[in-house]
């Protein structure tokens, strides 16, 4: 057995990261009893951010979370997606009931800063955790009784088990696990998002995408606020290092590819020089063979990304948080079984919610006039009473994932 730590109050925990993935389990471990310290590098929560679904396994872990209230407050009124062409005409519409709430636009849609909210809001109720904004880790030293680890800001404290739920580019992975190209995959392009004015004709509550010739793609999706909308942007083409944290650079590429592309390109360039949350980033694939060493273990993006490709990264870092939080509970006085325990329980889920739809990024991509009608072809293929079926099984794969059952520590309403 190895002892974590004697005092009744269980383990010390530390958090890297104040995202979904980070609150869910400091929220789940202090409705057990253990209060974790959470560093969050950002000066305080950040607000928006893209849409984010709740589906199959994450709505159930949101349930028996007792999330669902907060979550129908913020809730999106997101009806289904449009694909429009360089005039804006409508080219195909898929209702989100189509799919019976399971395809590209879900039936549950929340922005990504609102869902953090409803989990920050249940954290204070539940009696709060050490939280730390504008803090991050820069080294980390393990021995037989623990976890030494050294903050930006010159503090050192000791800690039973820190977890790195600190996202792609993570620092935690880096320090105990090595260099990201270790683990990384790039996928063949890059996405951006921001928020922006929304324009005048958009169809109010549908996510509206327009392809571009060149291998680009550009979206407007409905925000909280009818206001705003979101503007979200895929480029393919070879990876470019020079873009990392360079954001002049960043936007003039997103210039280059919707120059004269129609639509309301113009308004979400126009919109992206001052966008107060302009996000880029490349589409990655995160992978490791464990993710656990020692007493340090990896959540969410830090430890398993299939990129936002996927649709699945929400699911993945609730799912997980609800795992690790659980069996860290279940096995308080040995951090190497809870941490065994939770990889082993959650690595099937992973492997199929980290499968890429059918043609990845090219598929949302095509490069040429012929790409991109052959590509709306085969999406209204899809949505056929024939193709139904199938395109449903694929929707579906990870619910048939069984979620383990832990005490619950607060009843879902």
């Amino acid at each position: 057995m190895n002892s974590l730590h004697n005092s009744t109050a269980g383990p010390r925990v530390l958090v890297c990261g104040g995202g979904i993935g980070g609150n869910a389990v400091a929220l789940q471990l202090v409705r057990a009893g253990i209060r974790p310290t959470v560093l969050e590098r950002a000066a305080a929560p950040r607000p928006g951010g893209q849409a984010v679904d709740l589906r199959g396994p994450s709505r159930e872990v949101a349930e028996r979370m007792g999330l669902m209230p907060g979550i129908h407050t913020h809730q999106l009124d997101e009806r289904g997606m449009l694909y429009v062409d360089a005039a804006g005409k409508p080219t195909l519409r898929m209702p989100a009931d189509l799919f019976e709430g399971k395809g590209a636009v879900a039936d549950i849609e929340i922005t990504r800063g609102d869902l953090n909210q409803v989990l920050l809001d249940a954290l204070a109720e539940a009696g709060g955790a050490d939280y730390r904004y504008g803090e991050w880790i820069t080294d980390i030293r393990q021995d037989e009784a623990g976890t030494e680890v050294t903050f930006a800001s010159g503090t050192v404290a000791r800690y039973d088990i820190v977890i790195g739920a600190d996202g792609l580019h993570s620092t935690t992975r880096e320090l105990v696990f090595g260099p990201e190209r270790e683990c990384s995959t790039y996928l063949g392009g890059y996405v951006s998002f921001f928020t922006m004015p929304t324009p005048a004709d958009v169809e109010p509550h549908w996510f509206s995408m327009h392809s571009l010739v060149g291998a680009t793609a550009v979206g407007i999706r409905p925000d909280a606020d009818p206001e705003t909308c979101k503007a979200i942007v895929f480029v393919r083409g070879p990876a470019d290092p020079a873009l990392r944290r360079d954001v002049a650079a960043q936007q003039r590429l997103i210039r280059e590819r919707l120059a004269g592309g129609g639509w309301h390109c113009e308004a979400v360039l126009a919109a992206m020089t001052d966008a107060p949350d302009f996000y880029f980033d490349e589409l990655a694939r995160i992978e490791l063979p464990t993710w656990s060493r020692g007493r340090v273990v990896l959540l969410g993006d830090a430890g398993y990304c299939g990129s936002p490709l996927t649709g699945q990264g929400t699911a993945m870092a609730l799912v997980g948080a609800y795992l690790l939080a659980g069996e860290i509970t279940a096995h308080t006085t040995d951090h190497h079984r809870a941490l065994t325990s939770y990889e082993d329980r959650l690595r099937p889920f992973v492997a199929t919610a980290m499968e890429l739809p059918p043609g990845g990024l090219k598929a949302i991509t095509p490069s040429t006039r012929f790409g991109i009608r052959a590509g709306m072809a085969v999406s209204r293929l899809m949505t056929t009473r024939m193709m139904r079926p199938l395109v449903m099984r694929m929707l579906t794969k990870t619910e048939s994932y069984p979620l383990p059952d832990y005490p619950r520590t607060v009843r879902a309403a």
